[in-house]
């Protein structure tokens, strides 16, 4: 793993961003190292009953100023991710935030080339792409064919999957330095500030 290590106070600066759109008060008093850049992506969840269930998930694998890209995918994952609707003020007491530093990009020798758990994979063929983080084939019970058939799917193939497909498939592996916080974790650290 590479020195980059993220940290709650990137998903408590998370959770200020997205509630300075209802607050219109700008999050004050975080400190990025300057200069260090890296992937991200910042996954919002929502808990119902016992469990969390995804509420957005967006990132980028473009290398970015850490400030920068958590504020822009903490907005954009929080209120841009097509697959829900926006975030609203009422909801954000029950959210979770995730904050995933993507670092060991690898080319695989093949579509197999990785480990559930360990890897997360982003996939290009056919002129399709698609990526799981690392956690996703873990957190849904997937072997690395089945994660596959989903992330095919995901891209937005609807043809066969076949070992045709699976040789056109090119897979980079990645890992990432996760962290995330609970609203209420947030708060505690807010009040700790004052």
């Amino acid at each position: 793993m590479t020195e980059i290590q993220a940290t709650k106070e990137m998903c408590y600066f998370c959770f200020d961003t997205i509630l300075s759109k209802f607050t219109k008060e700008e999050p004050k008093g975080y400190e990025f190292k300057k200069g260090v850049k890296c992937p991200l992506f910042v996954t919002w969840k929502i808990k119902k009953k016992e469990d969390y269930h995804l509420r957005g998930c967006i990132g980028t694998f473009q290398d970015m100023e850490l400030k920068e890209g958590l504020e822009s995918f903490a907005q954009k994952s929080a209120f841009s991710d097509w697959r829900f609707h926006p975030i609203e003020e009422k909801e954000i007491e029950s959210l979770n935030c995730s904050v995933s530093l993507l670092v060991n990009f690898e080319q695989a020798k093949n579509c197999l080339d990785w480990e559930v758990g360990k890897h997360g994979i982003r996939i290009k063929f056919k002129g399709y792409s698609g990526t799981y983080l690392p956690e996703v084939a873990t957190e849904q019970g997937w072997d690395k064919e089945t994660s596959l058939r989903h992330l095919v799917q995901k891209a937005g193939y609807h043809g066969s999957f076949d070992n045709e497909l699976m040789e056109s498939i090119q897979l980079t592996r990645y890992q990432s330095s996760k962290i995330h916080s609970t609203y209420d974790e947030f708060l505690n650290w807010k009040k700790s500030r004052k």
